[in-house]
C-alpha cells in the first residue's frame, strides 16, 4: 500500500516541495509516535521539522480547534478582528523579554515572518542594509531567502542589500583554530565589514539564529551574543533573533537567547507556535511594526483557528512543564549521545541545548572531512529500525534531533539503542546503500 501510494504521490506532487530521506507515508500520529500506511509505528525525533513541539494530536488543542471552528471558522483579522488573536499577542508579549513597548505581527510561516523583518526593519531605521550569517536558514520567500546563507537557497539571487558574515562555529572555526572565536567574528564585523562593504551607519539590523539549525545545529560560544548585542547597541542597529525552530521551550528556556541574558529588538516565531497549524509571529519594538499601515499583510494571517491552537499550545508548554522537560531530558539525551561518540569514530561532535541536538559525522576526526553519505545511511537505517531522524548542515552530515518536547527518558533510551544499531550496521556494511542513494535529502 505504501509503495503504491508513494508512486502516485510522486506523479502528482512537485519535486520543488520535497525533501526525502526514506520511503515513508504517514497514516496517523499521536504523542511522539508516527504510524505509516502499513501500520508500522515509529518513534519520531524530528517533530516534523520541529513543528510538533507539544507532540502530535494533543487533545486540548484538538478540542480547542473544533470549538473555535464551530463558533468562528474565519475572519480576516486585517479588517474584522476577533479576541483570540489579541489574547495570543498579549501572551507572546508577556513571554518575550524587553521593558519597552512591543507589538505583534502575524503570518503563516517562518518565511513570511522573516520577510516581515526584511521589509520593515530597513524601513523603520531608514537604513538600506541588513546583516545575517553564512549557513543560516530563514525561509523560502525572496525576502527571507535573501537573508539566508544556506546552500539550499544558493541557486537564487536574492536582494543585494544583505551582507552575510561567518557564524561562530566552535567545531569548524571559520577563521581557523583559535582560543577566542567570539573576538574573531566580532572583530571581522566591526573592523572589516563595517569599514568596507556595509557601513554601520547604513545597517538597519542583524538577523541571527540562537542555534543555527538547518546550518547544522551549531551552538556558538557563550560570550558571542552578549558581544553582538553590545555592537548593535553601539551602532543603533536592531538585533533580531530567528526563533522559528529553536524557540518556545526547545532549548530548555522559552527562547535560545534566554541562555545568554540577551534582549532582542525583534523575535521571529513559527513552526511549533501553532501546535501543528500554520501560523507565524514577529514580536518586536512597536516602532518597527508600526512603520506603516497595510504594508506586509496576508488575508488569512492569524486566522482564528490557528490563533486558538497557538494560544492553547503556549498554555500546554507552561502547564505540562515542557521547558523543564526539554532541559532535563535534553541533557540526558546529549550525555548518552556522547557515550555513543566514544564508541564510534564516525561521530565527530555532539552538541546542542535542550532538545535541539546535532550529531556531526566525519570520516576522520582530525581532518573533520564531512561524512555525508554515511549520515544519510544512518538516517535510512534508523527508519528501517523504527526511528525517524533527518539530517541537516551545509555539508549534509549532521543528524538533527528535535523530538517533541514531551519525549520521555524511556523513549530516549530506545532512540539511543536504535542509533547504536544503525551505526553498528553501517560499520559492518549491513546497510543497502543502493536504497540510501535513492533519497537525496538536502
Amino acid at each position: 500500500m505504501s509503495s503504491k501510494f508513494l508512486q502516485t504521490e510522486d506523479e502528482v506532487i512537485a519535486n520543488a516541495l520535497k525533501i526525502r530521506f526514506y520511503p515513508i507515508s504517514v497514516k496517523s500520529a499521536y504523542g511522539t509516535q508516527i504510524k505509516d500506511e502499513n501500520g508500522k509505528d515509529y518513534l519520531d525525533l524530528t517533530a516534523g521539522w520541529a513543528v510538533a513541539g507539544i507532540g502530535y494530536g494533543h487533545p486540548k488543542v484538538s478540542n480547542r480547534i473544533k470549538e473555535q471552528y464551530d463558533s468562528l471558522s474565519f475572519t480576516s483579522q486585517l479588517s474584522a478582528p476577533e479576541p483570540t488573536l489579541v489574547s495570543l499577542a498579549k501572551k507572546l508579549i508577556e513571554v518575550t523579554p524587553g521593558q519597552f513597548q512591543k507589538k505583534v505581527w502575524f503570518g503563516h510561516s517562518g518565511s513570511d515572518a522573516n520577510d516581515c523583518i526584511a521589509k520593515l526593519v530597513p524601513l523603520e531605521k531608514n537604513r538600506a542594509r541588513m546583516i545575517s550569517f553564512m549557513g543560516s536558514y530563514h525561509g523560502q520567500t525572496m525576502g527571507s531567502l535573501s537573508l539566508s546563507g544556506h546552500p539550499a537557497q544558493s541557486k537564487f539571487i536574492g536582494s543585494g542589500n544583505v551582507i552575510k558574515i561567518p557564524y561562530p562555529n566552535p567545531y569548524r572555526p571559520p577563521f581557523g583554530e583559535t582560543t577566542n572565536l567570539t573576538d574573531q567574528v566580532i572583530q571581522f564585523l566591526e573592523q572589516e565589514v563595517f569599514k568596507t562593504i556595509c557601513p554601520a551607519e547604513d545597517t538597519a539590523g542583524i538577523l541571527v539564529e540562537g542555534i543555527q539549525s538547518d546550518g547544522g545545529l551549531i551552538v556558538p560560544p557563550d560570550d558571542f551574543f552578549p558581544r553582538l548585542q553590545k555592537t548593535c547597541k553601539q551602532n543603533n542597529i536592531s538585533l533580531i533573533f530567528d526563533e522559528v525552530k529553536v524557540g518556545l521551550g526547545r532549548t530548555g528556556e522559552w527562547f535560545s537567547f534566554d541562555h545568554y541574558n540577551v534582549v532582542p529588538d525583534a523575535v521571529v516565531l513559527s513552526k511549533s507556535l501553532g501546535g501543528g497549524l500554520p501560523i507565524s509571529a514577529v514580536v518586536a519594538r512597536q516602532e518597527i511594526l508600526d512603520v506603516g499601515t497595510g504594508i506586509h499583510m496576508f488575508t488569512a494571517s492569524g486566522n482564528p483557528v490557528s490563533a486558538s491552537a497557538s494560544l492553547e499550545t503556549l498554555n500546554i508548554i507552561e502547564e505540562e512543564n515542557l521547558i523543564e522537560n526539554s532541559k532535563v531530558n535534553g541533557d540526558y539525551f546529549i550525555s548518552l549521545l556522547k557515550e555513543l561518540q566514544k564508541k564510534y569514530e564516525l561521530i565527530g561532535d555532539v552538541r546542542g541545548k535542550g532538545l535541539a541536538i546535532g550529531v556531526e559525522l566525519v570520516t576522520d576526526r582530525i581532518s573533520k572531512t564531512p561524512a555525508a553519505r554515511q549520515t544519510a545511511a544512518v538516517c535510512y537505517r534508523c527508519f528501517e529500525l523504527g526511528l525517524l531522524v533527518f539530517y541537516v548542515g551545509i555539508h549534509s552530515n549532521v543528524i538533527e534531533i528535535t523530538p517533541p518536547l514531551i519525549i520521555t527518558k524511556q523513549e530516549i533510551d530506545l532512540a539511543i539503542s536504535i542509533l547504536d544499531q544503525a551505526f553498528s550496521d553501517l560499520q559492518d556494511k549491513k546497510i543497502n546503500m543502493d536504497l540510501v542513494d535513492k533519497y537525496a535529502g538536502w
